[in-house]
């Protein structure tokens, strides 16, 4: 425990220090048998520090096993870390706990904790986290099987130390006991003045503790009940003050983990949904075209006009249907290293031979390269050029940015200096669009594919006063890098 997470610990220390300071004064009588108590004390000091380390032991386990159900839960490697950090730390608790081994049966049980260690660690580096990248539900859930199995095993060699060690402390402490009822009668005269201090001890706590404790109870309670809006106030200075902190942040990590849910799932049923219906709306689509077409050959005048207009909204139906295919779709395929100055370039000299820029000046910088799917991305970028050329209108700017970071993470930042993105714009939400003639699915499909790839596009306030969606992808895995 850091120096600013213990305050509350020493605040209530001092309290009971000097609680027990008062009471010290009836016990002199007892200087003869300090020998037989100092003994007893060691004893129980020992016997305390393995139940605790015992007991840090199966929390340190159970944050092992926690990041190793995130890997399977979350599908990527994020927690590979954590699940090393976690590991370390089992290790170096299994180890004291071995220094503080009584006899030939702790020093077994200990054994087996770290041979079981071992073998989850393994099973999480070798098979599980392979299993987890690469798709392979049945290996994942055997694995899973496994996993469970050690951490059961593990446990209960934990909780057979633990209860050894409980039980020593409380063989000292009915011998504890018999000294203070033999202390008793002796303490009666100081009993008046301790009761007050006890009294004025207890609102401290109080003030110190208890209250700081049910603001965390209520805000645990209103966050099971599914208000993720709540907030604990952090004023507190201790540790309890530092929880509430943690708590807050913990509640912003599930608000934004559940609008994110929120999202796939929109996306997951219109995708379904397109992927039942284009094809019947393909069809039709396509045999009024060809017939639109074949008339317009011979129509003139305000006929020819109309149909002109039937064949456009006929073409956007395509372009929904299409958006909407593309939200069923966003699946990766085979990843191949893409140059992003050069996937940039292209784009916009597409763009501008299709007149989709109108007078905008659209300017590239920087290197880099990224895995994706080449197709897939020229999209996404497509998608972010073109809307930022329109956003930026007559006379304005575009700058596209390519940054790679320390770890090869790389990132594509597109900037305008159109008026901005307001900030109620619900942008990759599919149908939702600021534009008269947009189908509202650009920026919704290209967010999939982005999600796809391990990556994920994100909006600001651009350098040029308008917006700036920045497409962040993910480093190369070293399978990548070694193949590069």
């Amino acid at each position: 425990m850091g120096p600013v997470s213990g305050t509350t610990t020493r605040r209530v220390l001092l309290a009971f220090g000097a609680l027990v300071a008062l009471f010290a004064a009836a016990s002199g009588y007892a200087l003869g048998r300090l020998s037989d108590i100092h003994a007893g004390t060691h004893a129980l000091r020992e016997a305390g520090g393995r139940a605790r380390e015992a007991r840090e032991l199966a929390t340190a386990v159970r944050d092992q096993y926690a990041h190793l159900a995130h890997t399977i839960i979350l599908g990527n490697d994020s927690h590979r870390r954590f699940h090393t950090e976690a590991r370390a730390r089992v290790e170096a608790l299994t180890l004291r706990l071995a220094e503080q081994a009584r006899d030939a049966d702790e020093r077994a049980a200990v054994a087996d904790i770290q041979a079981s260690g071992d073998a989850l660690d393994t099973l999480y580096r070798d098979t599980l986290l392979p299993a987890v990248m690469a798709k392979d539900a049945p290996a994942v859930e055997a694995a899973h099987g496994r996993a469970l199995e050690w951490v059961s095993r593990i446990q209960a060699r934990v909780d057979a130390l633990t209860a050894d060690s409980d039980a020593s402390m409380a063989a000292f402490e009915s011998h504890v006991g018999a000294v203070e009822r033999d202390s008793f009668r002796w303490a009666l005269l100081l009993l008046g003045g301790a009761t007050l201090f006890a009294a004025g001890v207890g609102v401290y706590i109080g003030n110190s503790v208890a209250r700081p404790v049910a603001r965390l109870s209520e805000g645990a309670a209103r966050l099971a009940r599914g208000d993720l809006d709540v907030r604990i106030p952090e004023d507190d200075p201790g540790e309890l003050g530092h929880l509430a902190a943690q708590l807050n942040r913990m509640t912003g990590a599930l608000r934004e983990h559940q609008a994110r849910l929120v999202q796939h799932e929109k996306l997951a049923g219109i995708g379904r949904l397109a992927a039942g219906v284009a094809h019947e709306i393909n069809n039709p689509l396509g045999v009024i075209l060809g017939y639109v077409r074949l008339l317009q050959r011979r129509a003139e005048g305000a006929l020819a006009e109309d149909l002109r207009v039937v064949e456009e909204e006929a073409v956007r139906c395509q372009d929904i249907v299409e958006g909407l295919l593309d939200l069923a779709r966003p699946g990766r395929g085979p990843l191949e290293p893409v140059a992003l100055r050069d996937a940039c370039e292209e784009v916009v000299l597409r763009l501008r031979e299709a007149t989709r820029l109108g007078a905008a000046a659209v300017e590239v910088h920087g290197e880099g390269t990224a895995w994706a799917q080449a197709s897939r991305l020229r999209q996404v970028l497509l998608n972010l050029v073109k809307n930022a050329a329109e956003a930026a209108g007559e006379g304005g700017r575009v700058e596209v940015r390519i940054a790679v970071d320390a770890d090869g993470a790389s990132r594509v930042a597109v900037s305008d200096s159109g008026p901005g993105v307001p900030s109620d714009a619900r942008l990759f939400e599919p149908f939702f669009t600021t534009k008269p003639s947009g189908t509202g699915l650009g920026l919704a499909v290209s967010q999939a594919i982005a999600e796809a790839h391990g990556g994920r596009i994100d909006v600001d306030a651009g350098p040029l006063g308008g917006a700036r969606f920045t497409l962040s992808l993910p480093a190369p895995s070293r399978e990548q890098e070694a193949a590069a």
